[in-house]
């Protein structure tokens, strides 16, 4: 099965930092609002999802979420979550670490697309 999002050395180390301090976590793809499309990190029951999100897959053992809205136009590509110095302007656990998390893209090849994960 093709992963709809994955995540990379630096944000994985990133994420087992928060993980040490808060506990459990997850993900939530912003859908606009302060940082635009920002994937931001949450201590697992201080974000609720509803009937509006679906659930991409697993980073880092964090549940990833994106609104469904929003899915529409990300479902072709193929999300990373990396990690880069600076401080966005969100509410995602990492800011006072200095870094933040983003989000890189890129369209699924016809045999990737045709083997993809269900979302849910």
């Amino acid at each position: 099965m093709t992963a709809r999002v994955l995540i990379t050395p630096e944000a994985e180390a990133v994420v087992n930092q928060l993980r040490d301090r808060y506990g459990p976590l997850m993900f939530h793809q912003s859908g606009g609002c302060c940082d635009g499309s920002q994937p931001m990190c949450f201590e697992k029951d201080d974000f609720k999802t509803g009937d509006s999100d679906v659930k991409l897959g697993e980073i880092a053992g964090c549940e990833f979420y994106m609104s469904r809205d929003q899915f529409e136009y990300w479902q072709h590509t193929q999300l990373t979550i990396d990690v880069v110095p600076g401080r966005g302007a969100s509410f995602s656990l990492e800011i006072p670490l200095g870094v933040r998390f983003v989000t890189k893209s890129r369209l699924y090849t016809a045999d990737e697309a045709a083997d993809l994960e269900a979302v849910s």
